[in-house]
């Protein structure tokens, strides 16, 4: 519904003033877009590529798909195979041949169509026209011209060979210390990863079971000998953890209820309130489900956090009709009744105050109040559940356990109740007395208001001498913690790599590492703090994450808070060594945000706004406690503008985007065409561009040579001139103003 409300309210204004403007991808993104489960692939044969690695990861990938419940299985990392066409422009030039004949002789040597069928002997035979491109040797014996009267093939004019196309990330496997394998290995290998999303709805601790069994089944199978594969995330396994944790707390949190009651007034009695619990909690637990919600962690939360409140009102009628009972001036018929009147109108009014108290976390906006969502509604509708069981259940179960104990409807039979209220009378009596008496009690009663007020105050004083963490949520024990490397805009990727590597020599010294990801140039796959935050629109080759896996927390000391502590103080001087903005992110025990604490920088001068932001993130870095501090303030880039002549192109008969095509296609690559294979699971690219050698310099873009309208060739230098700029600041908005934002974390020991 809100993407929907989304489009209309977005499309209904779209009036772009540049005809050459496209239309904006919204595209929906949710916490069932977070993969549950990650398998990372990797080799210890250097002569395992990346693009075996990716041809595996493609074949496993079709295998995953068919498990239930599984929705999106994205692949992280690899270069695909490419035939790469690297042409000379001083060879071009002297064969007469520019980059536009060599991409039309591509695009039309590749096709091939059904040009019907032939007749004969009472046999239809089928006739195709033309045939694709099927191996390398077929690409460079292409004909691209005729110079003096003689074929010019590919070959002649560029280099033509198949291998892995240039690497736009990285992705490398490490193990740590706490690795199951019997011996360190210290070395690192490429690798790539298999992320997998569930569908929503489903079950993730059932759905990423099934995918893990099925990789594990693959295993010698799919995966040829040399190629390992490692489990790096179970998020169905964590899930089952904390709602197992939570199941157990709830149980606990009921036996202690009936613990209580058998202690104060009797066996019987506390089977009452016990039956009364279990069935609150299963029509809230249906309630739950008829108004949408799952079972996770989260409701759970939520029923254990009621679970003192669900019990009071039942115990309440329990002790009332007990009370009755002991006085004995009524049969059980009668005092039933009369007891829960004489509690219901109070009973009432104290569970409405009660979600009236709840009810309103309901309506908060923002990532927290979907977040919070299951507590005040599970709460307050078993609120309103445990008075109905209350009034009708708890009576009528009451009736039952109790009509055999009474003679006669009267006589109060042999109880354990009894007993057990004669036994605690001289403990109460001994405690009470004192404060009771108008007199004699008054000092008493003063000496308890001053206890109560100074326990007050101590309690209050550990927040102030910091004896105790004031937090809205408590740090959970994680298994997992993100690095997160930004590097100067401009950083070429194998710049990041070599940080990376730098900091993952740190990462091998912490004892509690099973096993981390680098991902160089592209995100770790995501988690529910990198789905708000936007991670997976890190693609530069400026940025870097490590994914850093835990052993479990049953088998460590240390919390994984103080184990990113810890890696903290090793990482951040290994970043500054670099020039590199290095982060370590945990993750968040409640919703997520941009940042714990953000700066906002607004003003009508945009360069005067990025000043004082670069001020304001100097007082940040000075404040104790303050860590991971950044901005959105990008670091000044070169960019180079070959402007075009437009008059002087217009007099050789070139026109600007015949000129800003062949630059594109020399520096970027174009694919021109592709080759195809029986054994590619996608179609291999034929990219046309300069050699890697050639890309240091504009001298061989300058070389470069059009063909005009009369035919001749036309040096791109004779046309263009070459500016040095810098790159744009990307500019961030907020409510339609210019904003620029400073973030921080603070750092809790």
């Amino acid at each position: 519904d809100a993407i929907v409300r989304l489009y209309n309210a977005f499309y209904s204004k779209w009036t772009p003033a540049n005809p050459a403007i496209g239309k904006p991808l919204i595209k929906p993104k949710g916490i069932d877009d977070v993969p549950i489960v990650t398998g990372t692939l990797w080799s210890k044969n250097p002569a395992t590529t990346t693009a075996d690695l990716l041809s595996v990861a493609r074949s496993i990938q079709t295998e995953l798909q068919r498990v239930p419940g599984t929705r999106e299985i994205s692949i992280i990392g690899g270069s695909d195979n490419a035939v790469k066409v690297l042409f000379d422009p001083q060879r071009l030039s002297a064969y007469n041949l520019t980059l536009d004949d060599l991409r039309a002789a591509l695009g039309a040597a590749n096709s091939s169509s059904a040009a019907g069928a032939l007749v004969s002997d009472n046999r239809e035979m089928l006739v195709q026209a033309g045939s694709f491109l099927m191996k390398p040797e077929d690409v460079a014996d292409l004909v691209v011209g005729v110079h003096q009267g003689a074929p010019v093939f590919l070959r002649d004019v560029a280099e033509v060979s198949l291998g892995s196309d240039t690497p736009k990330q990285y992705v490398t496997y490490g193990t740590g210390i706490a690795s199951a394998s019997t011996a360190k290995d210290t070395a690192r290998y490429q690798a790539i990863t298999l992320a997998v999303a569930k569908k929503p709805g489903e079950n993730a601790v059932d759905v990423a079971a099934n995918v893990i069994d099925r990789f594990e089944q693959m295993r010698g199978v799919q995966f040829p000998d040399g190629i390992e594969a490692t489990i790096t995330r179970n998020y169905g396994a964590t899930a089952e953890d904390k709602a197992q944790t939570l199941i157990k707390k709830l149980i606990f949190a009921t036996l202690s209820v009936i613990v209580l009651v058998i202690l104060a007034l009797g066996k019987r009695e506390s089977l009452v309130v016990g039956a009364a619990v279990i069935v609150t909690l299963a029509i809230t637990l249906f309630a739950s489900w008829a108004w949408g919600f799952t079972l996770n962690r989260v409701s759970l939360f939520a029923l254990i956090f009621s679970i003192g409140i669900l019990v009071d009102d039942a115990i309440v009628v329990v002790e009332n009709i007990h009370r009755h009972m002991t006085i004995g001036k009524l049969p059980l018929n009668e005092a039933i009744p009369v007891a829960v009147d004489e509690v219901g109108g109070p009973t009432i009014l104290a569970t409405f105050t009660v979600i009236a108290a709840l009810l309103p976390m309901a309506f908060v906006s923002g990532l927290m109040g979907p977040y919070m969502l299951p507590i005040p509604i599970n709460a307050s509708t078993g609120m309103l559940i445990s008075l109905a069981v209350a009034f009708i259940f708890t009576p009528w179960l009451y009736r039952k356990l109790f009509a055999s104990l009474y003679k006669d409807g009267v006589q109060h039979a042999h109880s354990d109740s009894a007993e057990t209220g004669n036994r605690f009378t001289p403990f109460f009596t001994k405690i009470m007395t004192p404060f009771l008496g108008k007199e004699s009690g008054k000092k008493a009663r003063l000496w308890l208001l001053a206890g109560i007020i100074g326990l007050i105050l101590m309690s209050v004083g550990l927040g102030v001498v910091k004896a105790v963490m004031l937090k809205m949520l408590p740090f959970d024990n994680k298994s997992e913690f993100q690095i997160m490397v930004d590097m100067p805009e401009g950083t070429p990727l194998e710049t990041t790599q070599q940080v990376l590597q730098a900091l993952a020599d740190q990462v091998d010294t912490i004892p509690e590492v099973t096993d981390y990801q680098l991902y160089a140039g592209t995100s770790a796959p995501i988690n529910f703090n990198g789905l708000v935050r936007q991670y997976y629109l890190r693609s530069e080759p400026h940025m870097g994450d490590i994914q850093v896996n835990l052993v479990d927390k049953h088998d460590r000391q240390r919390k994984s808070h103080e184990i990113a502590v810890a890696a903290r103080e090793l990482l951040i001087p290994i970043g500054k060594g670099f020039n590199a903005n290095v982060k370590v992110v945990e993750v968040p025990p409640g919703p997520p945000v941009l940042s714990p604490l953000v700066a906002e920088v607004y003003g009508l001068d945009y360069q005067r706004q990025i000043a004082v932001a670069k001020t304001v993130r100097s007082a940040f870095e000075a404040t104790q406690d303050v860590v991971d501090v950044d901005d959105t303030i990008e670091a000044s880039q070169t960019k180079w503008l070959i402007a075009v002549d437009r008059a002087r192109a217009a007099r050789f008969g070139v026109d600007q985007t015949t000129i800003s095509n062949a630059i594109s296609t020399a520096l970027q690559g174009e694919d021109a065409s592709f080759m195809h294979s029986d054994h590619a699971k996608v179609a291999i690219p034929v990219r046309l561009e300069l050699p890697a050698g050639e890309k240091s310099s504009l001298d061989a873009v300058r070389d470069l040579k059009v063909r005009s309208r009369d035919g001749s060739l036309i040096a791109v230098s004779e046309v263009t001139q070459i500016i040095k700029s810098e790159r744009d600041q990307t500019i961030y908005h907020k409510d339609l103003l210019p904003v620029v934002y400073i973030t921080r974390s603070e750092e809790r020991r």
